[in-house]
């Protein structure tokens, strides 16, 4: 398989906003006599602390002024010095002391007593926190594709043979399997090479096939083939798509026709461009006729041998 990047070092922080929370409840006994002192008139709450500072809470029975004159008024306020300010949340609540059903007068007094729950949550300083050794290990690249690759080579506990043109290929009927559906078909389905242990293909470059199990095993191309010169790299890789096409091979099929796109001369537009149409290879086919677009171009592949094969091959192109 393809040597896949090494992994990034991976490390963490956690950005933390911590706040204290403190409650203050203040009653208000005999409340039917505070009502009446008139609006802007407030009852503090004795100090409390929350979070550090110092709160108190402002009830107006008649409301803050004489707009609000007909309801009661809360506010929180603030007694300490506080420097660069204070962020702060807070709610301020009647008690529900009877719970009676909802919207029946009265629910909020009992014994002429109202109590008003105060809430505040201050807001610290935020802070960056990182785990403890959160220095990053440093992962090594999967080698499972050098390992899969000296596995071929070696020949160890192989358990079917491939001839090809004369040429013996020992391999893995479980991996082959694995990366192919064809081979699947071929080796664990109702088909004869079932039983098989020599299996024997006549219609396949010995080179192409080869390079098929190389990439089976490892995901990449053989070094050999990324060699090869500019030509008859591209007759290979021709073969090789024929191949990757024919077991099923999708990433490898891809990586051909990618090389092939690249790779169109004089020589071998035409025959690649069958291949493509066989294939059914769209953007081999346009490029390769991008290529034969050149009044130039088309002219001098006219004159090659690939130009008859096109002809027979595909007379409607």
């Amino acid at each position: 398989m393809a040597s896949s990047p090494e992994a990034a070092p991976c490390s963490s922080s956690t950005w933390v906003m911590e706040k204290v929370t403190g409650t203050h409840l203040f009653k208000i006994a005999d409340y039917s006599l505070a009502k009446g002192i008139g609006a802007g008139n407030p009852i503090s709450s004795a100090t409390f602390d929350a979070g550090g500072f110092d709160w108190a809470i402002a009830f107006y029975p008649d409301g803050q002024d004489k707009a609000s004159a007909n309801h009661i008024s809360l506010f929180l306020c603030l007694r300490s010095d506080a420097g660069n300010g204070v962020k702060a949340a807070f709610s301020l609540t009647l008690l529900d002391q009877r719970r009676p059903p909802p919207r029946q007068p009265g629910r909020y007094l009992k014994d002429d007593c109202l109590t008003i729950q105060c809430t505040v949550s201050v807001l610290k300083k935020p802070r960056l926190e990182t785990p403890p050794n959160a220095r990053p290990v440093s992962l090594p690249p999967s080698d499972l594709h050098r390992h899969l690759r000296e596995l071929l080579e070696s020949g160890d506990e192989t358990d079917v043979t491939f001839e090809v043109c004369g040429e013996t290929f020992p391999a893995h009927r479980l991996l082959l399997a694995a990366r192919s559906p064809v081979f699947r078909a071929e080796l664990f389905g109702p088909m004869k090479e079932r039983s098989a242990k020599r299996i024997k293909i006549d219609d396949m470059e010995t080179l192409a096939f080869r390079a098929l199990l190389h990439f089976i095993y490892s995901d990449s191309l053989p070094l050999e083939l990324e060699e090869l010169a500019k030509e008859p790299s591209a007759s290979m890789f021709q073969h090789l798509l024929a191949a990757a096409d024919r077991y099923g091979l999708e990433r490898l099929r891809l990586i051909s026709e990618d090389r092939l796109c690249r790779n169109i001369t004089v020589s071998t537009a035409a025959t690649t461009l069958v291949l493509a149409e066989q294939h059914h290879c769209c953007r081999l086919k346009e490029a390769c006729l991008e290529f034969l677009a050149s009044p130039k171009s088309l002219i001098d592949v006219m004159k090659t041998d690939g130009f008859e094969h096109l002809k027979i091959s595909c007379p409607r192109l």
